[in-house]
């Protein structure tokens, strides 16, 4: 699949419709617009890329809506050269944004047959994340830490303590909490011991898997 005239035409649409629905940060506008979204799906969805839905890529996943995309970025406040942790990698195209942001990205993923697709994806596209782990999100990275911004892209049951411990003082994490619908919530660190926590409404996320074992 190429990416075309009409690929960014259809691009720019879909950052006008984010803007409309409230985001504001000019860079995220700007990744939204450079990043090929089609080339993360299946070709079969290509047509319906640049519609603000989200859409399945196997292993139970979904592909974001942009519009969740955009948002959970926007909250993370990403600026260049911040560490990020990403959970949940998925199709690599939330990875891929935050890279077009110049962030250093640290992404984990949990599915192995997904894990595999991505790996390939990012090394033929010439995506590079910093680290790129099949592993438990539940765990964070704790050898890479401390980041400036922490992104969870599944639904988690409960705030996994790791995250918190694993963000530098002032960094941010970004997560939808709950077990049906989710809500989008963000824990600022403020000190060793000290969270400020903000909800942002009700979000829809397939479930942050974690090792049982």
């Amino acid at each position: 699949m190429k990416d075309t005239h009409k690929h960014k035409g259809m691009r720019n649409k879909l950052a006008e419709i984010l803007v409309e629905k409230g985001i504001m940060a000019k860079n995220v506008i700007e990744a939204i617009k450079a990043v090929p979204r089609h080339l993360f799906l299946d070709s079969s969805f290509e047509d319906h890329a640049y519609q603000d839905k989200a859409f399945p890529i196997g292993a139970e996943q979904t592909i974001s809506q942009p519009y969740t995309v955009a948002f959970q970025t926007e909250l993370l406040e990403v600026k260049p050269n911040y560490k990020i942790l990403e959970i949940g990698t998925g199709s690599g195209y939330q990875t891929a944004v935050l890279l077009h942001l110049k962030a250093k990205v640290y992404t984990i993923e949990r599915q192995l047959e997904l894990f595999k697709k991505t790996k390939l994806f990012f090394t033929k596209m010439g995506y590079r994340p910093k680290k790129y782990i099949f592993g438990d999100g539940y765990k964070g990275l704790p050898e890479e830490a401390p980041f400036d911004g922490i992104i969870v892209t599944a639904g988690a049951p409960y705030v996994p303590n790791p995250l918190l411990a694993q963000l530098k003082i002032g960094g941010k994490l970004v997560i939808p909490v709950g077990d049906e619908d989710q809500i989008m919530t963000v824990f600022i660190r403020k000190s060793e011991k000290e969270f400020e926590k903000k909800e942002y409404g009700s979000f829809r996320f397939v479930p942050l898997l974690e090792d049982k074992n």
